[in-house]
């Protein structure tokens, strides 16, 4: 049942005040709707599922027996093995994670657990553990050229679960001994794994050569593996909330739920993360993922988890629009709104999928000064013409919100000023949402605006002329006022605003990106 309705009880945004009823700490290295390789070492077949590769120094590989749910990797002499599923990603964002029972515990040089990507003996990136090091650490090998990314010494005792996470073109080294998992290295790929030349794992025939890969090196001795996982990767944190919403602007709503949009943290800064669609249950503000949405451009082939955007059910012309924000390669040159369309036969709010964008043509040139990029777009259609709200940025990072508008008739890639704000200078998250039949451009100024509008999040009308400021908690730099209506009871409508906190996931180790904690507020008249 698909619900859109209702009769409202305010006549504007700025009548509702806004109070947190939810909030979520959503970290998750692998989720479970995105898991490919779930394996407890119990099946009758052991390991034919994988190819066993033997690199060097050792060039040897472990003596292995399985029984009991338990993988058993060992010997009298130095070896070194590393198993490589038949499973990979579609995008480079993926996790690998290993159950340790127990580490070998003989001494020597070498007594350690792999986990990551392999192509074969000479070609891998992974994170490995050492106990008898006391150390871990992610190496790339490539045609045999060992590199390591970066390492930390920290002791690495079993029973413990470790693991391997791509975001982009960045990667890290995890453990969890029993309270959850945190980040001991962050490292970037090698040039030689970026560099375009047919081994950049962004481009997809290179990326489905590394499959989901673990292993063990030791001096001598046993090393016990409980079970291993891998798929895509998760999130650090969630932000920049967007409900999906039909041409008109209302909220879709499937069977209590309602969908939204939202940026993955990965394990460095905006190019890391990506984008996917959750779905929020309004009989208890519960959230669930279920699809991510990656994107190739410009006709490189490589894929980008562009991310801060709006996906858009158009009933009428039978597509999907989806527009995005090219932070996906983020190297602090611009950002620019791309989009893409897509049959509504497509399901775009259930499983993985990979769009080809192009920019969409904002009329930038209208506005009083050059710009670095273009970013948060929302789109919708009020009568007979397309509205697009975004941010303008003059620099990074200083910015201001701005509305386009097509002609009537005409698609939302024609479009001609409206109108800005360029008084502001840190104010992104731009919304379109229509109250009691009247249309409104909701915003959100951040820490580094004047004091006299900090922290507020400012309502325009579709003249982009301030009318107001939406009264509801302000928890991070710049949280989204994603606003929207709601069944509620007796037939009234609930209104409901989605954002996101400045809690950061580990910064010390991961650096800014990591944040967003989810927090659902609930507005009373």
């Amino acid at each position: 049942m698909i619900t859109r309705w209702m009769r409202t009880r305010v006549d504007t945004p700025m009548d509702l005040k806004f109070s947190v009823v939810e909030q979520h700490r959503v970290t998750n290295l692998l989720p479970d709707a995105f898991i490919s390789l779930k394996d407890g070492f119990d099946s009758a077949k052991g390991l034919r599922g994988y190819e066993e590769h033997t690199p060097a120094p050792e060039s040897h590989p472990a003596e292995i027996d399985r029984r009991h749910g338990t993988v058993s990797l060992g010997g009298d002499q130095p070896f070194f093995t590393l198993f490589r599923s038949e499973t990979h990603q579609g995008a480079p964002y993926s996790t690998v994670v290993a159950d340790v029972a127990a580490f070998a515990g003989s001494g020597g040089e070498q007594d350690a657990v792999f986990v990551g990507l392999v192509k074969d003996d000479a070609n891998y990136v992974a994170a490995w553990f050492s106990h008898s090091s006391g150390a871990a650490g992610v190496d790339a090998v490539v045609d045999g050229d060992l590199q390591t990314l970066g390492a930390v010494d920290t002791p690495i005792t079993g029973p413990c679960r470790v693991a391997f996470s791509l975001t982009g073109t960045a990667c890290g080294a995890l453990i969890d001994a029993g309270e959850g998992f945190e980040p001991l290295v962050r490292a970037h790929l090698p040039a030689a794994l970026t560099d375009h030349d047919g081994t950049d794992l962004r481009q997809p025939a290179a990326l489905a050569e590394y499959r989901h890969g673990f292993g063990a090196r030791a001096s001598s001795g046993t090393i016990r593996l409980d079970g291993v996982q891998a798929g895509y990767f998760g999130q650090t944190g969630l932000r920049d909330p967007h409900v999906v919403t039909y041409a008109d602007g209302s909220p879709y709503i499937k069977f209590g739920k309602v969908f939204l949009t939202m940026t993955h943290g990965g394990l460095a800064f905006f190019e890391t993360a990506h984008w996917g669609v959750w779905t929020l249950d309004l009989s208890n503000n519960q959230l669930e993922p279920v699809a991510k949405l990656f994107f190739t451009r410009d006709g490189s082939g490589a894929l980008h988890g562009d991310h801060a955007g709006h996906l858009v059910r158009d009933e009428e012309n039978d597509r999907w629009i989806v527009a995005t924000s090219t932070w996906g390669d983020f190297t602090g040159e611009r950002v620019d709104v791309h989009y893409a369309t897509a049959p509504l036969s497509t399901d775009l709010l259930h499983g993985v999928h990979v769009l080809e964008t192009q920019p969409l043509k904002l009329p930038v040139d209208a506005l009083p000064s050059e710009a670095v990029g273009q970013w948060d777009p929302h789109v919708a259609r009020v009568g007979d013409r397309w509205y697009v709200a975004f941010v303008n940025a003059r620099a990074f990072f200083d910015f201001y919100p701005a509305l386009a508008r097509s002609e009537p008739g005409s698609d939302f890639t024609d479009l001609s000023l409206v109108g800005a704000d360029p008084t502001k200078n840190e104010t992104e998250g731009v919304i379109l949402q229509k109250v009691d039949g009247k249309w409104f451009v909701l915003a959100s100024n951040g820490d580094n605006s004047p004091p006299d509008v900090r922290d507020q999040y400012p309502v325009y009308d579709l003249a982009m002329t301030q009318v107001g400021t939406l009264d509801a908690p302000h928890p991070s730099n710049i949280p989204w006022p994603m606003v929207f209506p709601a069944p509620g009871s007796r037939n009234r409508t609930r209104w409901m605003m989605v954002t996101f906190d400045g809690t950061a996931y580990h910064r010390d180790v991961l650096g800014y990106g990591t944040h967003g904690e989810v927090l659902v507020m609930e507005g009373k008249p």
